[in-house]
């Protein structure tokens, strides 16, 4: 199962053999934490770690198969242990088919081949948690809900989506930055847009939404004005695209579904905030369905030249590109 559903749906029971795999780091020290609860009672006199590449498979058996004074169980845990995996791979299929019942023994890997013997022998008798990479709308799922499970807050979709424009994909860092959100708004108050821009964006961000507000209104000298500050200040022209396409992303999403319905019908269905469609729809009409059709191959060049597919410096691809959305060129 996935550190998810498992986080959610706690087993009582942890069988003697666990698999934690994936590259994942939070979400296996979430299950860890749960992990140490359920089978010592997070007794650390009853906890042996070993680091895979140092490890031996004898060493590793005898401390699963010492009884502990202080518990009923022991937990003994292989970190790094693809290596120890690959190294002992028969002697562990072996271990799993007679395994110590008074002790779980936690292999943590980046990587578990769901084919081999071992896998599957894992599968059938003791515990397999998928620790990977969450993306698109399951990280989008998962920042909802630790927002409500863990700090027992709502976090609006248009928040969400911003935190994990500004944060990125790392669970430490937005479970950080969730924790600093619940405390800013208090008990039972739901976690807002407005509230990211404010505590985790800072004047960064207001500078941000101030320049793709001013470019999307044809105010040009202020946008490249808000651009020079923030490149002065020291933010990364990725960063910087990546506030610009938040905004223009919904524009270009609208553009398309106007074809089927009234314009600013199809600029609330695609997320652009109430108070901003006004001025939405007078960008879309001044520019023109040609040019605003166009927009998201502009961020998508754009997004290439800045990963290396242009030598212009930074500065001079993002002033072109507001030049290019606000219809100027």
């Amino acid at each position: 199962m996935h550190a998810v559903e498992f986080l959610k749906q706690i087993p009582d029971q942890i069988p003697p053999v666990t698999v934690l795999s994936g590259g994942q780091r939070h979400l296996k020290q979430s299950v860890l934490v749960i992990l140490k609860k359920l089978v010592i009672n997070d007794d650390e006199t009853s906890l042996t770690s070993f680091t895979g590449r140092d490890a031996d498979l004898q060493s590793v058996t005898d401390e699963l198969r010492t009884m502990s004074m202080w518990s009923d169980r022991r937990l003994i845990i292989v970190d790094d242990a693809d290596e120890f995996v690959t190294k002992y791979r028969s002697g562990l299929e072996k271990y799993v088919e007679k395994p110590s019942k008074k002790s779980v023994l936690v292999l943590n890997v980046k990587t578990w081949t769901k084919t081999t013997r071992l896998a599957k022998q894992v599968a059938a008798s003791g515990l397999d948690v998928d620790c990977s990479e969450l993306k698109g709308p399951q990280l989008l799922k998962w920042l909802q809900d630790s927002a409500k499970d863990t700090y027992h807050q709502s976090l609006s979709r248009d928040a969400a989506v911003l935190l994990l424009e500004l944060v990125g994909d790392d669970l430490g860092m937005l479970d950080q930055e969730l924790s600093k959100l619940a405390t800013y708004v208090g008990a039972g108050a739901k976690i807002e847009f407005a509230d990211v821009q404010t505590l985790v964006g800072g004047w960064r961000t207001e500078t941000t939404w101030a320049m793709t507000d001013a470019a999307r209104d044809g105010d040009l000298a202020f946008a490249i004005g808000a651009l020079d500050q923030l490149l002065t200040a020291g933010e990364a022209g990725p960063k910087l695209l990546g506030g610009i396409s938040f905004v223009f992303k919904k524009l270009a999403q609208a553009t398309d579904l106007s074809r089927t319905m009234p314009l600013d019908q199809a600029l609330r269905q695609s997320g652009v905030f109430p108070q901003a469609v006004p001025a939405s729809q007078a960008f879309l009409r001044r520019v023109g369905r040609n040019k605003a059709e166009q927009i998201l191959n502009r961020l998508l060049a754009t997004d290439g030249g800045l990963k290396g597919g242009s030598r212009l410096p930074e500065r001079i691809q993002l002033e072109k590109l507001l030049l290019e959305l606000s219809g100027s060129i």
